[in-house]
């Protein structure tokens, strides 16, 4: 499963960047919409999004053996993560900057109940984008999405847990 996926990310990514070249050119965008900050092409994502997933699609598995967890969970969580990037991104590149804000700040409240930290919600977080925004943008803030959402997830059971042990 790894290695299919993995190539048809590939695949599916060449074929993009093939669209958007016969279509205007690759596009390159800046950090923070800024235009004096650096551009990145959306070419460096034939690179970036198979080696992710690669990585992120063997977290995956290690984790859905180890846990028991069930493939129905991951694709959840992929699924979700995979329209929340997608609209995020589109509200993004449509002249919609406030829908896009509100939904990068919801994601912080959902970490409280939901752990977006984990490797499908990344992977899924990233394809959504990846289609308007090119692939490492978003893996950019994939990784302060996860980061943040795994303290946001943790923490607050971490110290339930240790208040009630102290309870008893």
């Amino acid at each position: 499963m790894r290695i299919i996926s993995t190539l048809a990310i590939a695949v599916l990514m060449a074929l993009l960047l093939g669209w958007q070249h016969m279509h205007g050119g690759v596009p390159a965008h800046h950090f923070l919409a800024r235009e004096d900050l650096p551009a990145i092409s959306n070419g460096w994502g034939l690179l970036t999004l198979p080696a992710l997933a690669w990585f992120l699609l063997g977290r995956i598995d290690r984790r859905r053996r180890n846990e028991a967890a069930r493939a129905r969970t991951a694709a959840a969580g992929f699924g979700g993560a995979l329209l929340y990037g997608g609209l995020l991104a589109l509200f993004f590149v449509s002249g919609r900057p406030e829908l896009s804000d509100y939904m990068a700040q919801g994601v912080f409240l959902l970490a409280l109940f939901y752990p977006v930290y984990r490797a499908e919600c990344v992977l899924g977080f990233v394809a959504g984008m990846t289609v308007c925004l090119g692939a490492i943008l978003p893996m950019i803030a994939a990784c302060v999405f996860a980061a943040t959402g795994f303290v946001l997830y943790r923490v607050p059971r971490l110290a339930w847990a240790r208040m009630s042990a102290s309870r008893r």
